[in-house]
Formats: structure tokens, sequence, C-alpha cells
């Protein structure tokens, strides 16, 4: 067991940094200001410099790297910001995995590799109005009726929302209850019957557009389909990763914050000494170091005990439990050490901190990680309903 990165890892991540750092530091600040999503041609850039699809099978155009490889990059992404990180995670560890891992072969190629090149923007849609944390209350309907598919109802909190060029939507395609009756459609921005509702104003995640979306006996061919009725195992499966990536852009919030911290308490002067040299600063930065570091390694355990495969429910779910939590404890305590400059929209500490509790909140809140956690313990289910 070793727990160093080797030579080719610091390579990629160092690649990572000195771009992100070069490139989209500067660009950050009106990002968070104007709540605009990285451009089309800023994604292109992604694709050429090898950032998008870091781990997607070289026969979809990815580098075929470890999921380890692609978190690496992430982090550092999202310590500049969530928004110009969100294409390399939406890529590497969001809904271009599960159809890359589970749909047919010809929408693989369709749509896989355009995304790698930069092309193509694709979404997840899970959550509806009574569906959110109770996930198989779905009531979004599918019905297959010869060579197509038609959907109706309608989805909420859809991160990308009237911005991607393509949804994985999570749907109702049989009458069966519960999980047994969930699959997902791809889902192209344009298709008649596919409309949207007013951008979200959220409180953290400027750049990242959300808003409802509204199916109207919205057709597709049958082909898209990436996962039948039954197959909600399978999504839940390919999730365990995004929960990894959702885990690794709340870290990057604490590990940027602590970066910056450590940084501003050497050069702030009160008392005639600079901010480290007091005894309770130290005991706050050597806590927040260790948080950072225990919830980068159970991260990395996670995806490294899965071989770059998915990772399973447990790790995934330790893993993102543990780094939302620390993530909003540390920017917290990095926005008292920073006082005013911390509290002021002129710096990015506040900007962390409100991403940090988004984090804690997308891809399944806090608390139900926990309950996962617990029943991957016991070893079975909780009814949530009785």
């Amino acid at each position: 067991m070793d727990f160093r990165l080797n030579d080719e890892q610091l390579a990629l991540q160092a690649a990572a940094r000195k771009y992100v750092r070069e490139r989209l530091m500067p660009l950050a600040p009106e990002t968070e200001r104007s709540g605009a999503p990285p451009s089309h041609e800023l994604i292109r850039e992604y694709a050429e410099m090898g950032f998008l699809g870091i781990n997607v099978d070289s026969r979809y155009g990815g580098l075929g790297l470890g999921s380890l490889e692609a978190l690496l990059v992430l982090e550092e992404f999202g310590k500049c910001s969530s928004a110009l990180a969100f294409p390399v995670f939406e890529s590497c560890v969001g809904p271009v995995r599960a159809i890359e891992r589970f749909a047919d072969e010809s929408l693989r190629q369709r749509v896989v590799p355009r995304v790698c090149r930069g092309e193509l923007i694709v979404a997840v849609s899970m959550s509806e109005p009574a569906a959110g944390s109770a996930l198989t209350d779905l009531s979004t309907r599918a019905e297959i009726r010869g060579d197509r598919v038609v959907i109706n109802g309608a989805k909420r909190w859809c991160s990308g929302g009237g911005h991607a060029d393509g949804y994985v939507v999570y749907c109702r395609l049989s009458p069966e209850p519960g999980a047994k009756g969930i699959g997902a459609i791809y889902v192209e921005r344009d298709t008649p019957g596919l409309s949207f509702g007013s951008a979200e104003s959220l409180m953290g995640f400027h750049g990242v557009p959300s808003s409802d979306l509204y199916f109207d006996n919205c057709a597709v061919p049958v082909e898209n389909i990436i996962v039948p009725a039954g197959g909600f195992r399978n999504l839940m499966e390919a999730f365990d990763l995004e929960r990894c990536g959702n885990a690794t852009m709340g870290l990057a919030q604490a590990s940027g914050a602590l970066e910056d911290v450590v940084a501003y308490v050497q050069e702030r002067k009160q008392f005639g000494k600079p901010l480290v040299e007091f005894q309770a600063v130290q005991l706050r930065l050597a806590e927040m170091q260790m948080k950072v570091e225990a919830a980068r390694l159970l991260i990395w355990r996670a995806v490294v005990n899965a071989q770059d495969g998915l990772p399973d429910v447990l790790d995934s779910s330790v893993a993102k439990c543990f780094a939302n939590e620390i993530a909003r404890e540390v920017c917290g305590h990095a926005v008292q050490l920073m006082g005013a400059y911390g509290y002021s929209g002129a710096y990015p500490m506040e900007r962390r901190l409100r991403d940090a509790w988004g984090w804690g909140i997308a891809g399944g809140a806090i608390d139900i990680q926990k309950v996962n956690i617990a029943s991957a313990m016991v070893g079975r289910r909780f009814d949530q309903r009785r």
C-alpha cells in the first residue's frame, strides 16, 4: 500500500495546477459575478489540454487513465471555481460515464467522443418536485411506442438545465413500483416537447446554470435508452463515482481555502506580529490540515479500491459525507481567520464557503450518505416509508 502519487500522476497534477493558475484564476471573479457558465470555446480548450474525459476509455476519445488521475485534475480546477471545474466534473465522473458504461454502442459513439472533444455538454436530471432524496418516487414517465420513447413529466434542480446540449434523464419506464420501474434516457436539448423553466438563483454555484425541465410528449429514438426499466441499481453504481467527484469538489473548496489562509496568516500582522505567530491560529491551521488530508485520502481510497471500475456505496458515501462536512467547517474557519477579507465578495473565500455548503446538498445530502453508510454496515436497506 503506497500513499504516494507516481511521477506521471504528479506531472498531471502539476500541469492542471499551472493551467488553472495562469488561465482560469483571472476568469474566476467575472464568472462568479456574472453567473455565466464557461464558454464553449473555453471548454474546447479544456479538451485540447486533455482535461476532459481523463478516465474515459480511449476508444471514445478519452485519455484512458484512472479515476484517481481524473480527481487529481478536478481538485485543482475546483480550487479555482466550481463553475469553471464543472465541465471536467461532468466529463469524468458525471452522466457521461453512465452512457459510456451502460448505453448501446451507437449512443456511446454518438455522445462520448464529442464530450471529450469539448463539442457537447451533457447534464444529468434526477430530482423532481416530489422526489429528491426519495429518488425511487420518480413520477416522470417514458412510454415505448414502436421505435420511439415518449416522455412526460417535470424535473427539478438540474445543474446545466437550459445550457447543456443533452440530458441523462432518470424516469419511470414501466409501471413497476419503486426502483423496479426506473431507467434513464438520453434527451437532446432541441428535442420537441422539451422545455426549460427559469434559471434558478442559488446561494452558491454561480456559473453553474440550474433550471426545471418539462417534458410534454417529448419523443426520442429507443436507441436513446441508456438503462431500461429495472436498471436502477446500475444507475446508482455509476452514481457512486459521481459521489467521489462531488466529494472532490467539496474538498477543493476546503483545500483551496486552506492554501489561501496559510498565505494570509503569514502576511497579515496584528499586535506587531504575523497572525501565524499566535498559538490559537496555529492550532486552527493544524486542525484544518488534518481534515483536508483525511478527506482526500478517503476519496482516493474509494476510487483506488474500485480498480478503475465503479466505487462501492460504502467507500463513496463515507468519502462524500466526510468531505462535505469538513469542507463547510474548513471554509468557515478560513473566513473567520481572514476576518473582513474572508467575508468580502472581493476575495474568493466567501464564495468557497457558499459552494462548500452546496456540495453537501447536491448529489445526495449529507444525512442521506449517513443512511447509506449505516445500510452498508448492517447489510440491508432501511425502509424510510414505514
